[in-house]
């Protein structure tokens, strides 16, 4: 059932998936209607609409397609997947519901800890080359980290922890580590590289397309360059949630206006 949802065909538009988040807003504006006076139009529901248009175009759509052509490509992906997806869906959800998951104590350094390991080893050789042969356990290890990537972005979104959005930073940095080192003092023909690329369910028309790509595409510079796009996404993506919760969303609370 669950890869009928996600990550089903990169080649083909998933009809389940998108049926499955029309169901999620359709939900989400009754919800409003209830309980809230936020309007469907304002500033909330937009951003809330928007995480899923985007969540839709990254694993959904023809367009998921072009992270196989590369590994830059590949980890903008996953950036969109971890670092801008997620909060943009925590920022539509109304204060008063926030503030309930707050008042659960999840242990949410205990998440960020759990996410970094898992996103870590996700793109060791052996994990991707494993998880490519079972579609069923790859696509539960990626719906994990997204609902980890929730809680990871949760005291961000709600409290501006300017500690935990640190520490967030902090351990990502094995992973984006690991890229930039590989690139730079990989061989020629690197072999986390070619591994990762081979392991990454590729299409035979998304194998085909690899030749077309001009350096510094699928070279060691690829690793650099994947390495240093997920550093500066998280940091965009931070600055973003703040500067939206601060300047943005405070309009659409109750007797602003």
């Amino acid at each position: 059932m669950l890869d009928i949802f996600l990550f089903e065909d990169p080649l083909v538009w998933n009809f389940p998936l998108l049926a499955g988040l029309i169901g999620v807003y359709a939900f989400y504006i009754v919800l409003l209607h209830t309980y809230t006076e936020i309007k469907i139009y304002d500033k909330q529901p937009l951003l809330f609409f928007l995480s899923l248009t985007l969540l839709y175009l990254t694993i959904g759509s023809p367009l998921s397609s072009l992270n196989h052509l590369s590994f830059s490509l590949h980890m903008i992906q996953m950036s969109l997947l971890f670092f801008v997806i997620p909060p943009l869906f925590l920022l539509g959800i109304p204060e008063a519901s926030l503030l309930m998951i707050k008042r659960l104590n999840i242990p949410f350094l205990a998440a960020l800890v759990t996410f970094a390991i898992l996103f870590f080893f996700y793109h060791f050789q052996a994990v991707l080359s494993y998880l490519s042969l079972h579609s069923s356990i790859h696509n539960s290890y990626l719906l994990l980290l997204m609902l980890l990537s929730l809680l990871v972005w949760r005291p961000i979104v709600t409290e501006q922890n300017k500690r935990f959005a640190f520490l967030s930073g902090i351990v990502l940095l094995p992973a984006c580590s690991l890229l930039i080192l590989s690139g730079l003092f990989g061989s020629g023909t690197n072999p986390l590289l070619s591994g990762m690329m081979a392991s990454l369910c590729m299409t035979p028309t998304a194998q085909n397309s690899l030749s077309i790509l001009p350096p510094p595409f699928n070279t060691r510079a690829d690793l650099i360059i994947a390495g240093l796009l997920m550093m500066i996404i998280h940091k965009f993506a931070i600055v973003l949630t703040v500067r939206l919760k601060n300047k943005v969303l405070v309009r659409d609370l109750p007797g602003n206006g």
